[in-house]
């Protein structure tokens, strides 16, 4: 009797009684193999696993009920059952609906060539993955797991959505909101801490007036409710013995990057440019910064990433590229590169020439001014990390101004309850408040 053969795809991150259904079923039916998912298919799944995929194997090669494990290194599984032609394939239920119907339809329609059938068993929402992942947010996460999820995110997924805050309540915001863009469920993959709406939140201005502590304090208060990844905006870093004591206490604190500026002298906000005085750092003594900088870290996932100036000062774009070059030969794990204009002409040529000299090293934007472009385009053109960089502060206080105002004008509160968040909604919001 020829054994009959079954294909079963799975990520297998958090392993859990659902699967364990799912692949005792598919048991019964003959051999199993299993198509666990690469990094690259899970990212196509708008997913990201926490463990690696070694890590994952070793588990799921551990099971009796499988027989032999491939890697599925897409979303679809044409690639790998077109070459098994299993008479099977096994899945849960839950995909019916949503992102993973097309691939639904993909399997049955190459399993009629030959004669294979799909077969689906009934899905718990008590037990999937996202429920269970739900659960352990719940808890929290340890700073080492914090510490390295920005650099999975780099490697997974072509660009990703920073969102500025600047305390606990508006770093919840970028931790659970979500919507449905073309199609797709979207939501911020992590929270920049900006040294100019931390000042301007603490009625201090932008010159670097805030020390590391009082920012670190904030940095904890947002940590303490929030899972994702934070990029620190460390202005110019300092002097540099300053900026090692820096990285180290971002990097204790599960900050997972630091971004710093090849400025010298008070801080003035790039946004000025030439308005204002403001002066370019050598190429040698930021490419030591960034060197010591490196050398001051205790872990592989921490990131430095140097910001460049060039464009900001008017300094020009060979300027600027050759300055990148020298701080990736320096130690820095990305580059950000900024400009004050509306229009994103020199952004593009500068993406451009960078990516036809280095097509890895990670590329930061700050489109404040440029904020015509979209999330799709800065992917085309290769940037990594799209950080809207100031918005929750900026929306937060026209918003309170207004507020206020009603209170004085009306001599009451009454008219401006239209313009706040319901004491309920609080309620609801706020984690543990119920």
């Amino acid at each position: 009797m020829v054994t009959k053969k079954v294909y079963i795809s799975l990520i297998a991150d958090l392993l859990h009684a659902g699967h364990i259904n799912v692949l005792k079923e598919a048991a019964r039916y003959g051999e199993v193999t299993v198509g666990l998912l690469t990094s690259s298919a899970i990212n196509e799944l708008d997913d990201i696993a926490y463990l690696k995929y070694q890590q994952r194997l070793d588990v799921i090669n551990s099971l009796s009920m499988v027989s032999s494990v491939v890697p599925q290194e897409e979303a679809s599984y044409k690639k790998n059952i077109t070459k098994i032609k299993p008479n099977f394939v096994i899945h849960g239920d839950d995909w019916k609906n949503g992102k993973q119907s097309k691939y639904r339809k993909e399997v049955i329609n190459i399993l009629r060539e030959w004669g294979g059938e799909l077969i689906e068993v009934p899905y718990s929402s008590d037990i999937s993955d996202q429920n269970l992942k739900n659960q352990l947010m719940k808890l929290g996460v340890t700073t080492v797991h914090r510490l390295g999820r920005l650099r999975s995110l780099i490697k997974v997924k072509p660009t990703i959505r920073i969102l500025e805050a600047h305390n606990a309540l508006s770093a919840l915001i970028a931790e659970n909101t979500t919507v449905e863009r073309n199609g797709e469920s979207v939501s911020f993959d992590g929270v920049w801490s900006s040294s100019l709406t931390d000042s301007t939140a603490k009625g201090k201005p932008d010159i670097e007036a805030i020390d590391i502590t009082s920012r670190i304090n904030a940095v904890n208060e947002m940590f303490e409710v929030t899972t994702k990844p934070m990029i620190f905006d460390g202005d110019t870093g300092g002097k540099i013995e300053h900026f090692e004591l820096t990285v180290k206490s971002l990097e204790r604190t599960g900050v997972s990057a630091v971004v710093i500026e090849d400025k010298i002298g008070l801080k003035k906000n790039s946004l000025f440019g030439n308005d204002v005085d403001q002066f370019q750092d050598s190429i040698e003594h930021f490419s030591n910064k960034i060197s010591r900088g490196k050398a001051a870290q205790i872990s592989d996932d921490f990131m430095i990433i140097a910001r460049i100036e060039s464009l900001i000062l008017e300094a020009g774009m060979e300027d600027a590229l050759i300055r990148a070059e020298a701080y990736i030969k320096a130690g820095a794990d990305g580059i950000m590169i900024h400009s004050r204009h509306k229009n994103p002409a020199e952004i593009i040529e500068f993406m451009h020439k960078f990516r036809s000299r280095d097509t890895d090293t990670p590329v930061a934007v700050v489109p404040t001014s440029f904020n015509k472009v979209t999330i799709e385009e800065f992917n085309d053109m290769g940037v990594n990390i799209v950080i809207t960089a100031n918005h929750m502060l900026r929306a937060a206080y026209p918003a309170m101004l207004k507020v206020a105002k009603s209170v004085l004008e009306n001599g009451r509160s009454l008219e401006a309850e239209p313009d706040c968040m319901s004491v309920k909604e609080i309620l609801e919001f706020i984690p543990g408040t119920k």
